[in-house]
């Protein structure tokens, strides 16, 4: 369900053909994955391989939609923009790759995460179902449990000194939103997972500033959406074991979860 959601979604900003969606899915899946013998591609080669492919869907479709008018998909946005001409092949690609990891995994992970915290602290699933108008502020507080992105990376632009150390300019410096997310001073009971909180949406998991995460709304919204969905429509979801969790430190996410779904009396 989480995979068609944001597989639907992602197509109609990218103006894909709503039969192909799953190779987003595809696509999307392979960026994140990490070769071996158990993964979608056994070999960085073979991951290579799906990359270009991807790469060169995308750059068709952008440079397709450079001469047509109009067009409010993500894709055309780009190509009419006034920077169009000044994108190189590396941009258009990391271009890419962000819409097309943002729109699908991240918000597909804090879904069947949702699922699994409200399995988890039945407590928190009673309340929503005592008051659905809770979902949004479930909705941020899952998004600030689950951090679907654990961490980010950004370049010091200037020398700068933090709590008594230096970070020269050109430096990486990582930034765990997991643990901003975690913080006790901002947080109260930082690992517990409660819907009512009183600032919910004060987290971490969007980023912050010029690089705050440009579909927050869009992924608050579809979540949104599926559990007023799935409160309407399903009595009970019930996960019945432990989910397997993907195998990353940068995605937390979810390579399997089973959940049953009693019919209605």
């Amino acid at each position: 369900m989480s995979k068609e959601l944001t597989a639907m979604t992602l197509a109609t900003l990218f103006d894909f053909p709503q039969e192909d969606r799953r190779k987003l899915t595809y696509w999307s899946d392979v960026t994140m994955a990490m070769p071996g013998p158990d993964s979608l591609v056994k070999t960085q080669d073979e991951k290579a391989v799906v990359m270009t492919e991807f790469l060169t869907a995308f750059v068709g479709m952008f440079q397709e939609r450079i001469p047509r008018e109009g067009g409010a998909d993500f894709i055309s946005l780009m190509a009419h923009s006034s920077h169009a001409q000044e994108f190189s092949i590396g941009e258009l690609f990391g271009d890419g790759v962000v819409l097309l990891v943002g729109g699908n995994d991240t918000t597909r992970n804090t879904i069947t995460g949702s699922v699994y915290a409200l399995n988890k602290w039945p407590e928190q699933m009673a309340k929503l179902r005592a008051n659905p108008e809770l979902v949004p502020s479930m909705v941020s507080e899952t998004i600030r449990w689950q951090t679907p992105l654990t961490h980010m990376t950004r370049v010091a632009t200037r020398d700068v000194e933090i709590g008594g150390k230096v970070i020269p300019k050109g430096d990486r410096v990582v930034l765990w939103y997991v643990s901003g997310n975690r913080d006790e001073s901002k947080v109260e009971n930082p690992d517990a997972y409660l819907i009512d909180r009183k600032n919910p949406r004060q987290h971490m998991s969007f980023g912050f500033g010029i690089h705050r995460c440009l579909g927050n709304r869009l992924a608050e919204l579809q979540l949104k959406i599926i559990w007023e969905e799935m409160l309407a429509r399903f009595p009970e979801i019930v996960v019945v074991e432990e989910p397997t969790l993907t195998f990353s430190n940068f995605a937390k996410g979810y390579e399997k979860m089973t959940v049953v779904i009693p019919r209605r009396n």
